[in-house]
């Protein structure tokens, strides 16, 4: 095993060519999602040519180009995976955790948030980073990058992935975060009002950069592979496995460990988002804060943590006799280009990519057995997903569960993606889906949410939805793996 650290001559930079010139487009009025049901949402814009006609199908909607589905396509597995977060900090925990229908929201203790509007959260408290790290690698870090690590180790382990100076340049990293090192940050700011520059410890200059995860786990494992931080929001941990499933297939890498973290609990961030209206303000009963798909939900609830999981080629880890989780079979990712908070009121960009997951697994609706939905509990988020799904899947949509755990988690940003991907993989393992927590009076009444008690089901393949703020959405389909 080689030491994880060794001396790299940097890579010189490259000025990036400058672009054509783009039409000009009409003047951008930002709007915010509105806070009652039942309120307008903004209007949707001008349809281009081939865009499909008004009815919200996907029959007639320009697919986003798919990799080669031909058989002869390298074939992608999981065989690791780890999270952190408020209701586990390991995969079994959490677990554990989903199926007892526990809810890890409640009033916020990281800060005084007595004079914000929302006053609740999922924190991770249960965490010992020593046990990932050592005190100085924690010291370098933020909440986040230490939730990465923490997941990665686990998933690692799991794996059984030995790097070796040959492997280690066939293994890529791709780690994202929405919110990156926004508590140092903020508490770097106050220091330096309150006792100038010279207050601002170093490592911050590193610690700070949201692809710190990638290049923390990188060197701890030896990858020299591809890696980075892939952002989309709320959907960037569902992007960054997505992607790591196109890197593996196009040959570039055997392994690459994926996913995201965030902890977006400071008082800066709750405030903005409670002032945008997203956030629930169930301040006196925070575990029926959250409530996807309920019709009186009122908003998200912002959770902290990570989900890692490690892709690999599936004859690679055969040859080493790796677990498998899963295969994943499609991937479908676009963008709404519409507006950054709402999504489209037709939902066509959410359609396009679950349709486009299918199609790139070659699978028909009638073969998904599971859905795990965004549901973040917001008003248009979860009809539109509603919408999408009845679109999708027409009259097989009433057939299957339907569920968010963001009920009980509450809403990790970049790391919600990829650990609702995880407890889609123990759904598939156990049998056993997680319910949708206070999902009491559903918007849809003849879809199953799963409400608030777990249900017995033989999955053998799912679909895992993201869709994230700025319209950026992603959705992964998973089969058991039968060689």
């Amino acid at each position: 095993m080689r030491p994880a650290h060794r001396a790299r001559r940097a890579h010189p930079r490259h000025r990036p060519s400058r672009p054509p010139s783009l039409p000009r487009t009409p003047p951008y009025r930002p709007r915010t999602e509105p806070s009652r049901r039942g309120a307008r949402p903004p209007p949707p814009p001008p349809r281009m040519p081939g865009q499909g006609g008004a009815s919200p199908t996907t029959e007639g909607l320009p697919m986003p180009h798919t990799p080669d589905s031909s058989a002869s396509r390298r074939r992608v597995v999981i065989t690791g995976a780890g999270v952190v977060t408020a209701i586990g900090t390991t995969v079994e925990e959490l677990w554990t955790s989903l199926v007892a229908g526990r809810s890890g929201i409640g009033p916020i203790t990281a800060f005084d948030a007595s004079d914000l509007p929302t006053r609740i959260a999922a924190e991770v408290v249960d965490f010992d980073p020593l046990c990932y790290m050592s005190r100085r690698e924690s010291r370098r870090m933020d909440h986040f990058g230490r939730y990465a690590v923490a997941a990665a180790v686990q998933a690692m382990e799991q794996s059984g992935l030995k790097t070796t100076d040959e492997n280690g340049r066939r293994l890529g990293v791709f780690i994202g975060s929405g919110y990156g090192a926004n508590i140092a940050g903020i508490a770097a700011v106050e220091r330096m009002l309150e006792r100038g520059p010279k207050s601002i410890n170093a490592n911050y200059a590193i610690g700070g950069a949201p692809d710190n995860p990638a290049s923390e786990v990188a060197m701890r494992f030896g990858a020299e592979g591809p890696t980075g931080a892939i952002i989309t929001a709320c959907a960037t941990g569902t992007t960054c496995v997505g992607e790591a499933v196109h890197m593996i297939r196009a040959g570039r890498a055997d392994a690459v460990i994926a996913g995201g973290a965030d902890d977006p609990i400071t008082r800066l961030d709750v405030a903005a988002m409670a002032n945008l209206r997203a956030l629930s303000r169930r301040n006196d009963e925070p575990q029926r804060a959250s409530r996807p798909f309920d019709r009186a939900r009122d908003g998200f609830v912002f959770g902290a943590g990570a989900g890692i999981v490690v892709v690999e080629e599936a004859e690679h880890a055969l040859r080493r006799g790796a677990p498998i989780l899963a295969e994943v079979v499609g991937y479908g990712a676009t963008t709404d280009a519409y507006h950054s908070t709402a999504p489209h009121p037709e939902g066509l960009g959410a359609r396009r990519a679950l349709a486009s997951a299918l199609q790139d697994a070659g699978l028909r609706p009638s073969d998904v057995d599971y859905v795990n939905a965004h549901g973040t509990s917001t008003v248009l988020n979860d009809r539109t997903e509603v919408e999408t799904i009845r679109s999708v899947f027409g009259e097989h949509a009433t057939r299957i569960p339907i569920s968010s755990i963001k009920s009980m988690i509450g809403h990790l940003i970049a790391g919600a993606g990829t650990v609702e991907l995880i407890a889609t993989l123990q759904a598939m393992a156990h049998g056993v889906v997680p319910p949708t927590l206070n999902c009491d009076d559903p918007e849809d009444t003849e879809l199953n949410f799963v409400p608030n008690t777990p249900q017995e089901h033989t999955v053998r393949t799912a679909v895992s939805n993201s869709f994230g703020f700025g319209g950026h959405n992603a959705v992964l389909a998973v089969r058991r793996w039968e060689g």
